[in-house]
């Protein structure tokens, strides 16, 4: 019987054709609470987006899971320690949607130079205000970019083929795209822009890295956009910027606490001011962007049962082999300390079998060790190593014939 994954939350169908073509079931819910619970006993993978939440209470009741794949960027709904503790790699999606993200963001400071939705919801409204009070072309203008990874590289291109004058700030070197130019500060950055758009992670040095003294050092009539986390940005002191007329505009697709579900009501201190933006994280929310997602994502958890790759794992060291069909593989997890691979290779070598290739990776708590040894169906070292102190988890992948899967765990 074919192992089964459980996609939850509307991931792309493309998905299911990549798992199924590793002979891996695929079964659908809306959420975990729907789902069937013989299902969830024997699933070895599990999808979600951001809705669902794997806590380690969660994460204990789910006896078979092997791996959880995130169809999105973030990976904050997981317990990734646990999950690592517990030797299942967490994947996710982490550059799938930059362009989606990055076209939203020209298309808001577009917008908010010509008031656009002002006057859309204007003329909803029945009144009539043609005016070229306030607005401008964005050619000339100077956008500040904070954090230069692949979505802030890619805003770049455009807003440069736009006309537009790029400077970005980062917390390292960066080579620059075009005729952009790096900064040397943030402050720097802040009273040099007309634009600022924000595409950092969250992280503890982030977070509110925006408040209300970096806002006051922006351009007065200066737009911000925030786009890529809910901390980042003190939007309370966004708020009073606005209301004092500091602030031209701003744009926000990200929340500190956001709905968990469709059609929830929403009210914010930043609701009602003029020539504000607010959008309910719908950065990536493109029909491309979740297929890419869906392709990425379902091909890493493809690998990692068939073969045992953990590269793209965020919580566990990554580790792959090129694929010897041949092969007993082995992938164990482990704790890092002292002397746990000169056990390996010697209870391995007691039972007879040669180890033909071997991959390892650790950080400072885990190890990761993939092996290809001679073929055996011997259980003695399937034991031996499970049972071994250190031992994390052990995962074997049989000689795979072409009708059916071969990943086991111990």
């Amino acid at each position: 019987m074919p192992p089964t994954a459980l996609l939850l939350e509307g991931i792309h169908d493309s998905a299911d054709l990549r798992l199924q073509t590793d002979y891996v079931d695929v079964q659908r819910a809306d959420r975990l609470s729907d789902a069937n619970a013989d299902i969830l006993k024997e699933a070895i993978g599990i999808g979600i987006r951001s809705r669902t939440n794997l806590d380690a209470e969660t994460l204990r009741k789910l006896p078979a899971l092997s791996t959880v794949g995130c169809f999105c960027i973030g990976t904050n709904q997981v317990d990734l320690a646990c999950a690592a503790d517990s030797g299942i790699p967490v994947f996710n999606s982490p550059f799938s949607n930059t362009r989606s993200v990055a076209e939203l963001v020209m298309g808001e400071i577009i917008c908010l130079h010509r008031k656009l939705f002002d006057r859309s919801s204007g003329m909803h409204q029945g009144h009539w205000k043609k005016s070229a009070s306030g607005a401008h072309e964005i050619r000339g203008r100077t956008l500040g970019i904070l954090g230069y990874g692949h979505i802030g590289a890619q805003v770049s291109i455009l807003a440069e083929a736009m006309g537009m004058r790029v400077l970005y700030h980062d917390h390292q070197p960066k080579l620059p795209l075009g005729n952009a130019s790096q900064v040397d500060s943030l402050d720097t950055l802040l009273r040099a822009s007309d634009v600022l758009t924000v595409h950092v992670p969250d992280t503890p040095l982030t977070q509110h890295m925006i408040d209300a003294d970096a806002i006051g050092k922006m351009k007065s009539g200066a737009f911000l956009l925030n786009n890529a986390r809910g901390s980042i940005v003190d939007l309370s002191a966004l708020a009073v910027a606005l209301r004092t007329g500091h602030l031209g505009g701003v744009a926000i697709d990200v929340f500190p606490d956001e709905p968990s579900e469709n059609e929830s009501s929403f009210s914010h201190e930043l609701c009602g001011i003029d020539n504000v933006i607010l959008t309910p994280h719908i950065g990536g929310s493109t029909r491309e962007a979740q297929e890419n997602i869906a392709r990425d994502v379902a091909e890493k958890m493809a690998k990692f049962l068939t073969t045992g790759s953990t590269i793209g794992a965020v919580n566990l060291p990554e580790v792959a082999l090129r694929e010897r069909p041949d092969q007993l593989r082995i992938l164990h997890i482990h704790h890092n300390v002292p002397g746990v691979l000169s056990r390996l290779h010697a209870t391995i070598a007691q039972v007879g079998l040669n180890i033909n290739a071997e991959a390892l990776d650790s950080n400072a708590h885990r190890s990761c060790v993939l092996l290809d040894v001679d073929p055996s169906d011997d259980p003695a070292v399937f034991k031996v190593l499970g049972a071994m102190p250190e031992t994390i988890r052990l995962h074997t992948f049989l000689p795979n014939p072409p009708e059916s899967p071969s990943a086991q765990t111990v």
